[in-house]
């Protein structure tokens, strides 16, 4: 393949997602709406609807739901000419249901072509001529060959001065946090943007003591910055701490793939040129519009979305 790199590519499994119509249990629904998600694809949707060039790309099994999956991504505009089929392996699935008034998560992703994806299925040209490389700790958990194709990608964008963004992901109902931590915090240590959401950190790091926290993160090389600490954003930077207000929303509808929606709108400010002070600005307002509406990608915003909010420009319907 000749095709140009975009100027950021993500790779990590999405899955067919089913939940029920209402509010309700699976086990007591009786029909279950049909939709797919995943946090890398969901940072390239994102990407894509801020203005970005940005491709994405996972394996799949040879059925209609990784189709379905891809068809949908490719119409976001983003790139997935690098997505690969598997006809020994299937789509992964997850079922969401609201238990309590809680999100509760099932995977059904054991064996998921995306789980077999190894280091010699990479097109190492296409990572080599991004600017950007945006991974998670999602992907290096579901296997043993996806721990060695995250850190394979990692060498080949090394080797090439192509900037690594990091968000960790943590999730637990994958692997122990022994294991998740050995793994995220070498992760850290090779990233140039680095992540974290404050609860994660206080169980990387084993404390609660913000002093010490912030003493291991300006250990990193990383800019990192840090979500949800006291209703504000802190960016680590150098030695150099700057907080960011969170951008105040009125009524939370749904806070999946609010971490997402940040991501991209940070990745979005950077590959504009800003300021890295910016581009978290840009990433709250990506995250408040995002919670505003149901859905893990439905309700990330456009860039027009992004500058009204940012220029506090007033809406009128006509």
């Amino acid at each position: 393949m000749t095709k140009k790199s975009p100027q950021v590519v993500t790779f990590g499994e999405t899955m067919t997602l089913f939940l029920p119509t209402q509010q309700q249990s699976i086990e007591r629904a009786d029909s279950l709406q049909h939709r797919f998600g995943g946090a890398e694809s969901n940072v390239a949707i994102g990407l894509a609807r801020l203005g970005v060039e940005v491709g994405w790309f996972s394996a799949f099994g040879a059925d209609p739901l990784g189709k379905r999956i891809v068809k949908t991504i490719r119409g976001e505009g983003v790139d997935v000419s690098r997505v690969i089929y598997n006809d020994q392996a299937p789509t992964g699935i997850m079922l969401r249901e609201q238990i309590s008034g809680r999100n509760a998560v099932h995977y059904m992703r054991k064996g998921s072509a995306a789980s077999k994806f190894t280091p010699d299925q990479l097109d190492e040209q296409y990572i080599q001529g991004a600017e950007l490389l945006h991974i998670t700790g999602i992907t290096p958990a579901l296997s043993e060959s996806c721990k060695a194709t995250v850190f394979r990608a990692i060498e080949l964008a090394k080797a090439n001065q192509v900037k690594i963004c990091f968000d960790p992901n943590l999730r637990l109902k994958l692997w122990s946090l022994e294991e998740a931590r050995e793994v995220i915090l070498s992760l850290a240590a090779e990233a140039d943007y680095f992540l974290p959401g404050w609860d994660e950190l206080t169980l990387l790091y084993e404390t609660e003591d913000a002093e010490l926290i912030s003493q291991r993160l300006n250990e990193l090389k990383a800019v990192s910055v840090v979500k949800g600490k006291d209703n504000r954003n802190v960016i680590y930077n150098q030695g150099r701490q700057t907080e960011i207000p969170f951008v105040s929303v009125e009524q939370v509808i749904d806070t999946v793939g609010a971490g997402d929606a940040f991501c991209a709108g940070f990745l979005a400010g950077i590959c504009k040129g800003m300021s890295i002070e910016e581009a978290v600005r840009i990433a709250s307002i990506s995250g408040a519009l995002a919670v505003q509406t149901y859905g893990d990608w439905e309700a990330l915003p456009d860039w027009g979305q992004v500058e009204q909010q940012l220029h506090a420009k007033a809406y009128i319907e006509r």
